[in-house]
């Protein structure tokens, strides 16, 4: 006897609850409507990863309770937690405070005074770590390969690491000697220096690059614009460090096509070659690879590069943050120096 085949069920206003889902469906985890709210405000996915670790582990610091039972003594309870046990920098703790006080607002939609009144932890200001000219031919002498080729776009372009990771073939322009950095901090767009050394390196490894043109991940308007998105990538689509290894991506970030793809390189493997670089040259200077964006800043300077134009270059949105290259140039404001130059110290 064959069973009577069923008929999809019809959602009415009647049978559906106020959000347009069955009465049945179970209600979004916290974690999960703070991503939903990350993702409608077109926050970063690294934003988007360290908010809800920051969440993540202020519930668990308060025993799994829920954080619209807690409020302004929990919070810095927290933060203190943070400071005097874990010891973490300024920084860090802002930035618990800002994940805390986004959760408290946008989520839980909660209106307090005391979210305000939450202490900011003070910032000390550092000095960036700059190298000389010839510090920096020292750790980029002894780089080969792809990591070798990044670690010269990063000096001679100013990119930030993950900027530089993920170039793209489409936003050189070796006509001009031009970079378009898309989506840098804050999701702006700028233009940067393509140094004309780079120019025929950067050409022979985009050849080797195009075999890779079938296996690559592309960005989500190349997928929603083909009826076969997984079939080929358009060769400008292509990132400039490719990776070698195939691999999937997050399950947060999946497609709906669940299959290994060639991604960018790992930064980590970037970062890693720079501190051997560094190593290998005899330095005891802490360098890491945003070391040479501020070499890159500092000696534009030192060249007679106009502040204005170098703050365009890094894609600074206030001059304030650029004049701190001005207090690495061994020179005041005005431009004097020390009054035994040029003769023995005593």
């Amino acid at each position: 006897m064959r069973c009577p085949e069923s008929k999809p069920m019809v959602y009415t206003p009647q049978n559906v609850g106020h959000q347009g889902a069955p009465p049945d469906a179970p209600k979004p985890r916290l974690l999960d409507q703070l991503r939903d709210r990350l993702r409608l405000k077109h926050y970063s996915y690294r934003t988007e990863q360290t908010y809800v670790e920051w969440a993540r582990r202020f519930i668990l610091f308060h025993d799994k309770r829920h954080p619209r039972d807690m409020g302004k003594a929990d919070v810095e309870k927290f933060l203190t937690h943070l400071a005097a046990t874990h010891k973490v920098a300024a920084s860090t703790q802002n930035q618990a405070r800002a994940a805390l006080l986004f959760l408290y607002r946008e989520v839980l939609g909660v209106e307090l005074p005391w979210l305000t009144e939450v202490q900011q932890a003070k910032k000390p200001v550092r000095l960036p770590v700059v190298l000389t000219r010839d510090e920096v031919q020292l750790v980029l002498a002894r780089m080969r390969g792809v990591h070798g080729l990044m670690a010269r776009l990063l000096y001679g372009t100013g990119m930030r690491l993950m900027e530089c990771v993920r170039l793209r073939v489409k936003d050189l322009d070796f006509a001009t000697g031009e970079v378009v950095v898309r989506e840098g901090k804050g999701g702006k767009d700028r233009v940067t220096m393509l140094p004309r050394a780079l120019a025929e390196p950067l050409r022979q490894h985009l050849e080797g690059c195009a075999a890779c043109t079938r296996t690559t991940w592309p960005p989500g308007s190349a997928r929603r614009g083909s009826p076969r998105p997984w079939a080929q990538v358009p060769e400008c689509r292509l990132g400039v460090g490719v990776a070698v290894r195939l691999s999937r991506p997050e399950p947060l970030r999946r497609p709906p096509l669940r299959r290994d793809r060639r991604h960018h390189l790992d930064e980590k493997g970037l970062q890693r070659a720079i501190k051997q670089a560094v190593r290998d040259a005899g330095l005891a200077k802490p360098a890491t690879p945003h070391t040479l964006r501020h070499s890159f800043a500092t000696h534009l300077l030192q060249a007679g590069y106009d502040i204005r134009t170098v703050q365009e270059l890094l894609g600074h949105k206030d001059v304030q943050t650029t004049m701190i290259y001005t207090h690495v140039l061994n020179r005041g404001a005005g431009g004097w120096k020390a009054p035994w130059t040029g003769c023995s110290i005593p």
